[in-house]
């Protein structure tokens, strides 16, 4: 994908040639009055245009997004261009042009429920990927995303478990409606069952609660309550066995961390997620810790420091890429419905 990218403080070592819309016979800029530019501005009145609010009297263009993502933003036009695959062609496709990006890769693909997102825009039924352990970051390993316009092929190997998508109830916030909820329904450690409350696992009306999931967060992400019912368990069953590292929890400011000098083998409990329909996530250990050299494992789930009047609007649990590595995943959006089986991905589907 190439962007407006005219400056960017990014630290992305590859040569990205500069896009000049002008330049090209298929991109155009979106308009004002496009019904597209409400996807992303969607109280926006076109001053320029006064009573001419059609997209066939008004020359004004959609104003530049500004979008921030984690610790950086990006900004820029939207331009409608033709996405062109062998078998495939998305005309008026919408993307963003980056005029200047901070803190941000090349580009980013939008895969989520909103109607400006890749997989609404191709009119896909289903997506899948397998994302491979974060042992080969430094290496030139990949695995496939699978986008599905209908018809595809049942994904090899079968084993597949599913559970439904559930609707965030919550008006309020837009954004809701743009991830993927899930019904969490247990945790457990070791087998032993992380009391949960209710609260957190199901969104209330306010849109307080819930899981998704997240490929573009990192480590699952927990509400503070249920992340330290999930931290004592871990520790209740093996603070005896392993030392707290409460040096490297502090500057690491990740935790539980436990010191496993001289040991030649680790033996930590599982740690399971059970979702509505019965299907059960049995995370490998290495999706749940990790070592931080030869001689400290931290586990790689983490919270915020919470607040002492409850939690805030959005889901309590996410869901992250950490914990997806090694898992085929796949969202199938006809059924409305998600799905995950073990799988080793660098060796193929």
């Amino acid at each position: 994908m190439k962007w407006c990218n005219l400056t960017s403080s990014s630290h992305n070592s590859l040569t990205i040639t500069t896009f000049i819309p002008k330049s090209s016979s298929s991109a155009k800029i979106i308009g004002c009055t496009n019904p597209k530019c409400k996807w992303i501005f969607p109280n926006l009145r076109c001053r320029e245009c006064g009573n001419n609010q059609t997209r066939t009297r008004c020359n004004q263009p959609c104003p530049p997004y500004i979008i921030q993502y984690g610790s950086g933003s990006t900004t820029g036009l939207l331009l409608s261009d033709s996405l062109v695959f062998p078998d495939k062609t998305v005309d008026n496709f919408v993307v963003g042009c980056s005029i200047f990006s901070n803190r941000q890769p090349a580009g980013i693909a939008g895969f989520g429920r909103g109607p400006e997102s890749l997989p609404a825009q191709m009119s896909l039924k289903k997506f899948s990927y397998c994302l491979v352990s974060h042992r080969f970051d430094g290496e030139q390993v990949t695995s496939d995303l699978v986008l599905d316009t209908g018809g595809g092929a049942a994904a090899k190997g079968g084993g597949i478990k599913y559970t439904p998508f559930r609707k965030n109830p919550s008006s309020g916030n837009a954004a809701f409606h743009d991830y993927y909820y899930v019904t969490l329904r247990k945790i457990t450690v070791g087998g032993v069952k992380v009391k949960a409350p209710y609260k957190y696992l199901v969104p209330d009306s306010d849109g307080r609660g819930g899981t998704i999931v997240d490929s573009g967060t990192t480590f699952t992400y927990m509400e503070k309550e249920v992340f330290e019912l999930v931290a004592e368990e871990f520790e209740r069953q093996i603070g005896k066995k392993y030392g707290r590292a409460a040096a490297v929890e502090k500057e690491a400011g990740i935790r539980p961390c436990y010191n496993i000098s001289g040991e030649k083998a680790v033996d930590l409990p599982a740690l399971t997620f059970q979702f509505k329909g019965g299907a059960k996530m049995a995370l490998p250990l290495a999706d749940y810790f990790s070592f931080l050299d030869e001689s400290v494992i931290c586990m790689t789930i983490v919270s915020s420091g919470g607040m002492e009047d409850g939690f805030g609007p959005g889901p309590a649990i996410i869901l992250g890429n950490y914990q997806q590595q090694n898992f085929y995943i796949e969202y199938d959006l006809e059924n409305e419905r998600f799905g995950f089986r073990s799988q080793v991905c660098n060796e193929g589907t």
